[in-house]
């Protein structure tokens, strides 16, 4: 069973104010807003970005349509350089004041953010907002929005026509031609850059519970892989990605960024992918292993999961509990065995790093995340929430089970349609207020190809 092995240092802080001003900009996902809950605990605010494909409603294939949902705003990446960030601009809708829409590295995606929250009742019905909001910007053009980590089918994705994405496209080739992915990224408030790193620090090694947890892509290029979380397979081709180092220091974690970046592999800091790092444009840690998730109760209970997180680690440190001395390796191993299993076998208990039952290290997170959970009055929600996805499955089990069960009936695609159906489905439950909207004739369906 996983035990903590606790950490703290002598002193981690924060990106969010240093790269960016992040006192200048408006509050981002995460960022800090005090508030108290009425039992008098203070609360970290929180908030998440969700990638989502977007679909075709007939065949299921990807559709390139994001810049024209995005349509009269100027595109640009989340993780662009402070000058280029922005030109990120907000759709003026009526869910304006807690959701916005914005282009990723790929037009057959789109992203939704979150405004700051306190509480996992006011972050899941933002979470089902984006979805709605994003789903009626494609249904415009013909589409749908799926939350789907990865597409099941094979096909060629278009670049956004965006500079910096551009040269991504050339410095990075194959990697970032197929980096068809959707990720779930949670933020979380902290109150400076040391208190950051030492966050940094203490969480390395429980990441990879969260992947397992959130797993939700099977399917790659028409192919059933043999993992859980491909996207995580995907992702980490970039050179930057996956676990870090304990940093001890925030001037340390400087160093490290420096470095990297005068080695000239990367373009710039945006392209630090580390699986948890200081944001540059507001005052958070921003944890970045999971997939998206089909379910949207699925994507509030891991961003619950994450403050925990956060919060038991600046305990520790404050408390002079040392980071555990994990070597990166081991921590590339349990991710790997994560985005392999799942749920659905064994995982590596972030104690002992010994293989363990997936169901047992999981529920042994919230174990040690339970005295913050109580705290915060989400214990039980926590507790129940886990409970349900060991016994339904996490999203890629459920896009097995329909694989499965549509494969004898559809062999054109041998299911995979079936797949992406169920998941425009699951995908917009709870988002109550749809309108109606004009269907697009087939013909703006072109952009596909």
């Amino acid at each position: 069973m996983a035990q903590n092995p606790a950490a703290s240092d002598a002193g981690p802080q924060n990106p969010a104010a240093s790269d960016a001003g992040a006192q200048n900009l408006p509050p981002g996902p995460g960022c800090r807003v005090p508030g108290r809950l009425a039992h008098n605990i203070t609360m970290r605010t929180f908030g998440v970005e969700e990638e989502l494909l977007i679909v075709d409603p007939d065949s299921g294939q990807p559709l390139a349509l994001a810049d024209a949902l995005l349509s009269g705003h100027r595109l640009a990446a989340d993780d662009a350089p402070p000058d280029q960030h922005a030109l990120k601009t907000r759709d003026k809708t009526a869910y304006d004041d807690e959701t916005g829409l914005s282009a990723e590295l790929k037009l057959e995606q789109i992203e939704t953010q979150t405004r700051p929250c306190l509480e996992y009742s006011e972050l899941l019905p933002q979470i089902r907002a984006g979805r709605l909001l994003a789903d009626q910007a494609a249904r415009k053009f013909g589409a749908r929005v799926a939350a789907l980590a990865t597409s099941p089918f094979g096909l060629a994705s278009h670049t956004t026509p965006d500079p910096r994405y551009a040269r991504m496209l050339e410095r990075f080739g194959l990697t970032a031609q197929e980096q068809l992915t959707c990720g779930f990224h949670v933020h979380t408030s902290i109150e400076s850059e040391d208190e950051g790193v030492a966050v940094l620090d203490r969480i390395r090694d429980k990441l990879a519970v969260l992947t397992a947890l959130s797993a939700n892509s099977p399917f790659w290029m028409g192919m059933h892989t043999g993992f859980a979380s491909y996207r995580t397979q995907a992702w980490n081709r970039w050179p930057t990605s996956g676990p870090s180092a304990i940093f001890g220091t925030y001037s340390q974690y400087r160093r490290v960024v420096t470095r990297l970046l005068d080695s000239g592999v990367m373009l710039d800091e945006g392209m630090i992918y580390f699986d948890a790092r200081l944001s540059r444009n507001h005052p958070t840690v921003e944890v970045r292993v999971a997939d998206v998730c089909l379910r949207a109760e699925d994507a509030a209970l891991i961003a619950v999961l994450v403050r925990a997180l956060v919060e038991t680690a600046s305990r520790e440190w404050q408390e002079g509990v040392e980071p555990a001395p994990v070597p990166t390796v081991l921590l590339r191993m349990a991710a790997w065995q994560a985005s392999s299993s799942g749920l659905g076998g064994e995982l590596l208990d972030f104690g002992t790093f010994r293989p363990a039952p997936a169901r047992d290290v999981v529920r042994s997170l919230v174990d040690y995340l339970a005295p913050v959970l109580a705290d915060q009055g989400e214990l039980a929600l926590a507790r129940q929430g886990v409970e349900d996805i060991i016994s339904r499955g996490t999203g890629s089990a459920e896009q097995r089970r329909v694989r499965d069960a549509a494969a004898e009936t559809a062999p054109d695609d041998g299911g995979l349609g079936a797949v992406v159906a169920h998941a425009v489905g699951v995908t917009m439950r709870g988002a109550s207020g749809q309108p109606e909207v004009d269907e697009a004739p087939d013909l703006l369906r072109v952009r596909q190809v």
